[in-house]
């Protein structure tokens, strides 16, 4: 079983929008922080397993899309338990003993994220729509084609690393020595240095443009939900991958409905000698306009339930209920004529003329259904 429904996120300390790089960063500080060898809060083993999972999910580009996009139940629902597993270990090791000591390492280069936000009506995240997200993205500079060397010039290798883009160390510590390989700091992994940088880029490979992305929306989103677009963030480093980017989707408030999940509510109100005599009333839908029958006697406070008339289920044929409150209004004013005519309605009631079909327990069955 999961150790928390915290938000993973939150568990880290970072942004939604955060890249693989922060969230590793975030991992290992809290790794030294918390690990109970280290740490001496009476919490701090509870507080360490949480992290663990948070990393676990996060750092696996698929888990962290389907817990973007579901939440806890989504990872349940793929039958995700949190294991510990190799890749947080290693993270874990480096937390306390430099980058990179099993001799692998993060892709070096990728492009940073991207984070976007729109806004579509309830009927469309119903139905399904597409938006145009305006971007300023660092995209590959096509004047030195993204060596950041002015053309005419070349890039040369590294001093410091001769090229490799690392340098290594020795550790010593209680388990032996250990070779430290880390990302060498003065061509940050590139192996090479820049000495006459391009003009138009100024040396980082890179220019800012503005962009047009078309995101297509699927039908039965939740506000807040993001939508992740491979490749279509900054720009890497040569032969490096772009970022990804974000979408987060705002389904604006409709006065019509509230939302519950994939059901949908709405009220109605009649009159009192419509709910009285019976009438046929037109009620919105997110299909549209329908009209319903409603019979005499009807009750305020009834609930009438239009199955398949609700939100459809995220990626799913499914669709949930809509449930219609019935109201049912009095009048405030009445002419002499109206109060008359009352008068004579209430000298001819009896037993009968409020006997309900069914029983309070009934009622009460009926209105948790």
């Amino acid at each position: 079983m999961s150790t928390s429904q915290r938000d993973y996120y939150d568990l880290l300390g970072v942004p939604r929008t955060a890249g693989d790089a922060e969230i590793k960063r975030a991992f290992r500080r809290l790794a030294r922080e918390l690990h109970p060898d280290v740490s001496d809060e009476p919490d701090a083993e509870e507080r360490f397993k949480e992290i663990v999972e948070a990393y676990e999910v996060l750092s696996s580009s698929e888990r962290r899309e389907l817990y973007d996009r579901y939440g806890h139940e989504g990872l349940r629902s793929r039958g995700f338990e949190p294991t510990f597993d190799f890749g947080s270990f290693r993270d874990l090791f480096s937390a306390f003993f430099g980058d990179d000591l099993f001799g692998g390492g993060a892709q070096r280069g990728r492009g940073s994220d991207l984070a976007a936000e729109v806004e579509i009506e309830l009927v469309e995240a119903a139905r399904g729509t597409s938006r145009r997200v305006p971007l300023k993205v660092e995209a590959t500079c096509g004047e030195c084609g993204g060596s950041g060397a002015e053309p005419g010039t070349a890039v040369v290798v590294c001093p410091a690393c001769a090229g490799s883009g690392r340098i290594e160390q020795v550790s010593r510590t209680f388990f032996g020595e250990f070779l430290r390989t880390q990302i060498c700091p003065r061509c940050g992994g590139r192996g090479q240095v820049v000495e006459h940088p391009c003009q138009t880029c100024a040396g980082t490979g890179r220019v800012l443009e503005e962009r047009a992305l078309d995101v297509e929306i699927p039908r039965g989103i939740h506000d807040g939900q993001r939508i992740r677009i491979s490749g279509e963030g900054h720009a890497g480093t040569v032969g490096a991958r772009s970022g990804d980017v974000y979408v987060r989707v705002r389904v604006r408030p409709d006065s019509r409905f509230v939302r519950e999940g994939n059901d949908i509510f709405s009220t109605l109100e009649l009159t009192m000698t419509e709910a009285a005599l019976g009438v046929k009333r037109s009620i919105a839908t997110l299909d549209g306009e329908l009209e319903l029958e409603f019979p005499p006697g009807t009750q305020p406070g009834e609930v009438v339930v239009l199955r398949g008339a609700g939100m459809p289920v995220l990626q799913g044929r499914a669709r949930g209920d809509q449930r219609v409150l019935i109201g049912v209004v009095l009048p405030r004013q009445l002419s002499d004529r109206q109060r008359e005519l009352l008068q004579e309605f209430a000298e001819g009631e009896h037993e009968s003329t409020y006997r309900s079909d069914e029983s309070f327990f009934d009622k009460l069955k009926s209105h948790l259904r």
